[in-house]
């Protein structure tokens, strides 16, 4: 598993546009120390704020405990300090 920022490009076209509207979606990814359930619970309303709900998860079977975000807006500092609020430790996979 590729652990770099990815992206998604999703085209669509609008009533009355005269060309199509593109939308950019990032993968981003970061090793962390949210290792349990009771992690996850404490940073969730940290990530559901910044990246939304359904736009993250954690794999804590990972070794590295990796946070995958996906966001067409969030910067990878924007991630690192909402995690780092929550009390965790977070750095670039």
């Amino acid at each position: 598993m590729p652990l770099w920022p990815q992206l998604c490009v999703l085209y669509w076209h609008e009533p009355g546009a005269g060309s199509l509207t593109q939308l950019v979606m990032k993968t981003l990814q970061f090793k962390t120390n949210i290792n349990c359930g009771g992690c996850i619970k404490a940073v969730t309303p940290a990530l559901n704020q910044q990246a939304g709900a359904g736009n993250w998860q954690v794999d804590t079977a990972n070794p590295d405990k990796i946070l995958t975000v996906n966001s067409d807006q969030l910067t990878s500092e924007q991630v690192v300090q909402a995690v780092e609020n929550a009390g965790f430790k977070i750095q670039a996979a």
